[in-house]
């Protein structure tokens, strides 16, 4: 069946420029040692275009406290379903897949759990130290829910000491009723914005995708929002619909388009910006860091 946009119209087929590789056999390595560590990865749970690149390279974002979430935002391929109870090895287990993939640097990730009172914050700093522990070199990078905006949670995470704390915008305010309903736009501003009021030195993170109906004013507005919560990384993404039952992709956003976006956006005061038609948040996050640190260094 061929999909719709929100007008009706039929979609044009997907451009060449957003065609991807599958290395299934990196794919099925990862997946083994996934499932024997009692681990899920957001790679595989959101269906991510890199995640073929991404095992070759032996990297991979850990997601936590389980597949299933509790919000229904109409843009994500992650299930929402009643989650189940938190894995107390899970912590360990993240630590010991670090460690034999050798990573230097790792991306935790979490569905919403809504359920707890923290929002898992205890369980995802619990990751952290672990990881930390178990590979003393390594860089973590953790991406959160907005928890239900408890600052004490917040903080519970940052006491951790993640070298980065990402939490996305995922689309322009107007969308937010119709792609996030459970979520509120200011909210997610208030989790950056704290998160470098509580904790100055860590680099903060967010990103949204393009694609979904919102327009270059709109999009201009967004950055001036995130800017002002002293938000370093920004990351900007084509849209893709997982299913028939997801919102529609309203168009495919050119490569020259991201481009220009990118531009704008390090003309703004962004520290790190990564725009193109296949970037996911977590996709070579280690660059951004590195990035910004050796920029550091030599300033």
């Amino acid at each position: 069946m061929r999909k719709q946009n929100r007008n009706g119209d039929y979609m044009q087929k997907k451009p060449d420029w957003l065609k991807v590789k599958y290395n299934k056999d990196a794919v099925d390595e990862m997946s083994k040692l996934m499932k024997e560590l009692k681990l899920n990865t957001v790679c595989k749970e959101a269906s991510c275009p890199n995640m073929g690149e991404c095992y070759s390279n032996s990297t991979a974002t850990f997601m936590i406290m389980g597949s299933d979430c509790t919000r229904n935002c109409r843009f994500c391929n992650v299930t929402c379903a009643t989650p189940i109870q938190l894995d107390p090895d899970e912590p360990k287990n993240v630590a010991e897949a670090a460690k034999k993939l050798d990573l230097r640097h790792t991306v935790i990730t979490q569905v919403t759990r809504d359920d707890l009172a923290d929002g898992g914050a205890a369980h995802m700093a619990a990751t952290v130290l672990a990881v930390k522990a178990s590979c003393p070199d390594i860089t973590v990078e953790v991406l959160i829910s907005d928890l239900r905006g408890n600052e004490d949670a917040l903080k519970t995470v940052l006491q951790a000491e993640p070298d980065v704390m990402n939490h996305n915008m995922e689309t322009v305010s107007s969308l937010y009723s119709k792609i996030r309903p459970q979520a509120r736009y200011e909210r997610s501003l208030k989790v950056l914005s704290d998160s470098k009021r509580f904790a100055p030195d860590i680099l903060t993170k967010t990103g949204f995708m393009i694609g979904l109906g919102e327009s270059r004013e709109q999009v201009e507005e967004l950055m001036d929002d995130v800017l002002a919560t002293g938000c370093d990384i920004l990351t900007i993404s084509q849209y893709l619909q997982p299913s028939n039952e997801h919102w529609p992709v309203e168009r495919y956003v050119t490569p020259e388009e991201f481009d220009s976006l990118k531009e704008t956006a390090l003309q703004k005061g962004f520290s790190y910006v990564v725009s193109s038609p296949l970037v996911r948040s977590s996709y070579r996050a280690a660059e951004a860091l590195d990035a910004i640190r050796l920029e550091a260094k030599s300033s």
